[in-house]
């Protein structure tokens, strides 16, 4: 595999995602290259290029002679809005310019987010809905898709729900998330674990899904209640009417008819296979 895809350019490799997803690239024989900040450390088996997004100039050395960029470097939990909007769309312009430039034929495989589906959608998220979302994270999100799908690159767009799985914690603050919400207990939420973020990763790699966005998830969406419970952080119970009962499921379909298939298909499977 590693011969018919090349060089990987890989960037958020300290992130939650990022980390996880490098090394099992690299278990799996992929030639990787990380952008990081000065002082960062990767892997064994990873060549490190420093660079930042911010900085254009300093992205050339890290494009040259790649055959793909997975680009995962974003910023999502802070209030600073600026930031987020600097990152999400400056950052993604910056690297897809550099690459234009330098690399062009290159495939940009950029990772997203099924947040960008509107609450009140009439059915799970699909890819061709319009999206018109009014947080930064999405919102941000949705203009780099359009930076990306408008630059004449060969591009990816993965829109993944919630990201769980390998100790990361992310399971585990949900409740904390869903109390200061106020979430319905009984709504439900798309979910991928992180092994299948490198299943769906390594289709996109071999060209299955290029000029497509597409959505990665699990096959059991899980509702707040029973997420909560599996962490033993319970949330309060509810019989109150559910509103917008589709916000934060996404349909998966296309991503199936593409040849994904989850090995973690639900997130019981992962709490039997002790890989939370």
């Amino acid at each position: 595999m590693n011969r018919e895809v090349g060089k990987l350019l890989v960037t958020g490799v300290t992130g939650l995602v990022g980390e996880r997803l490098l090394r099992r690239l690299v278990d799996a024989g992929m030639d990787c290259r990380a952008l990081v900040r000065p002082g960062k450390r990767v892997p064994t088996g990873v060549s490190a290029v420093e660079g930042d997004l911010f900085n254009a100039t300093s992205l050339t050395e890290a494009v040259k002679d790649v055959s793909v960029v997975i680009h995962l470097a974003a910023v999502f939990r802070t209030q600073d809005t600026d930031l987020i909007w600097k990152s999400n769309l400056e950052g993604t312009r910056n690297l897809i310019n550099t690459v234009k430039a330098h690399s062009p034929g290159a495939r940009f495989i950029l990772a997203s987010t099924t947040n960008v589906y509107n609450a009140d959608n009439p059915h799970p998220g699909r890819e061709d809905d319009p999206v018109a979302p009014h947080q930064a994270y999405p919102a941000s999100k949705v203009a780099a898709e359009q930076e990306l799908r408008a630059s004449g690159l060969n591009w990816v767009v993965l829109r993944f729900p919630f990201v769980y799985g390998d100790g990361d914690g992310h399971l585990e603050a949900l409740p904390k998330y869903a109390k200061a919400g106020n979430w319905h207990p009984a709504m439900r939420m798309s979910t991928i674990h992180h092994r299948d973020i490198a299943t769906a990763m390594k289709l996109a790699l071999l060209g299955s899904m290029d000029k497509r966005i597409v959505n990665i998830a699990d096959e059991a969406p899980t509702s707040i209640y029973e997420l909560a419970q599996l962490v033993n952080e319970p949330v309060d119970s509810s019989s109150e009417p559910l509103v917008n009962p589709w916000y934060l499921l996404s349909d998966s379909t296309l991503a199936r008819r593409l040849g994904f298939q989850p090995t973690v298909r639900t997130v019981y499977q992962a709490v039997q296979e002790s890989i939370m």
